[in-house]
């Protein structure tokens, strides 16, 4: 189970999906080849060894950044495994040098470093979920 993170450009008003309306069109990231050096730059530790589909892995937590092969590069999901806040740095860090927003698919609401709350309930859910199945 993943909590899964959109990065995407999105107009500086909208906070939450409700305010994206059905037309809008995201700008591109930009090619592929500038997205994956923003990324390395930004993590340099990324392994994109792959490059539709690069992988980050922290000491309580993995990340895969699902890239994918259209160019230029519309949007990037992250999916996101484990725990730990140390997590949320990298995350607005590739955000930072992207230039653009991270989009909660679970919650529907961007975060912001200052508003994270998401990733606190997406992780008490999970682990609610696991006992549950033990």
């Amino acid at each position: 189970m993943s909590w899964d993170v959109l990065l995407l450009r999105l107009p500086n008003d909208v906070t939450s999906v409700q305010q994206i309306s059905d037309d809008y069109a995201p700008a591109p990231l930009g090619s592929q080849h500038d997205v994956l050096a923003a990324i390395t730059q930004a993590i340099p530790d990324t392994d994109l060894s792959d490059p539709t589909w690069g992988e980050l892995l922290g000491l309580t937590w993995s990340m895969e950044l699902n890239i994918g092969t259209e160019d230029p590069v519309d949007s990037i999901m992250l999916h996101i495994r484990g725990g730990g806040d140390d997590v949320l740095s990298p995350v607005f860090r590739l955000a930072g040098a992207l230039r653009c927003k991270v989009l909660d698919c679970a919650e529907g609401d961007l975060i912001t470093p200052l508003e994270t709350s998401g990733w606190h309930r997406f992780q008490q859910y999970r682990d609610r979920v696991l006992r549950s199945h033990r």
